[in-house]
């Protein structure tokens, strides 16, 4: 089974690195860069699971999760809330809104494919094998350029080892 994950993120390497790390794993991805394309993109259709960042040209990824649950259609959908915004007022905002999963940029690779096999078997039980996560991985910074290096650089490729039981 290969999930389908729409990733919204403006920042182009983090983007890059994510799609690279979640294809790796065998996940379908889409991304789009603005709040209201990802809008569009998910009244046309639905993804199992969304990677969502906070601040977004167009619309606010804040804005776009709230519609998400107003909606029938994506009111159950997974959606991870990936941004820079790490205040606990600004994580539970995010987390009252309706995201299921909130990680703060600086955040490990193996951490956030481990929260998203998680949040994917949550919502399809019987569809997934048990699976562990394990790699090594370098960080990814916070949206500046003086972390654009970092952010594209893995010491490690994260391994999902699965088996069915």
């Amino acid at each position: 089974m290969n999930a389908r994950i729409l990733i919204v993120e403006d920042e182009e390497a983090l983007t890059l690195l994510l799609r690279y790390n979640l294809e790796t794993q065998g996940f379908e991805v889409e991304t789009v860069a603005r709040g209201d394309e990802a809008d569009t993109r998910l009244k046309e259709g639905t993804p199992d699971l969304v990677i969502l960042d906070w601040m977004l040209p167009g619309l606010s990824g804040i804005e776009l999760c709230r519609r998400l649950r107003a909606r029938p259609e994506t009111r159950q959908l997974p959606i991870i809330m990936l941004t820079a915004r790490g205040e606990e007022s600004e994580r539970v905002r995010g987390l009252s809104t309706g995201a299921d999963d909130y990680i703060v940029k600086p955040f490990s690779v193996p951490e956030l494919l481990a929260r998203v096999t998680a949040l994917l078997r949550r919502a399809s039980p019987s569809a997934w094998p048990t699976c562990s996560a394990s790699a090594t991985s370098r960080s990814i910074g916070r949206k500046n350029a003086s972390r654009a290096p970092a952010m594209r650089s893995i010491s490690g490729r994260p391994n999902i080892a699965c088996s069915s039981s």
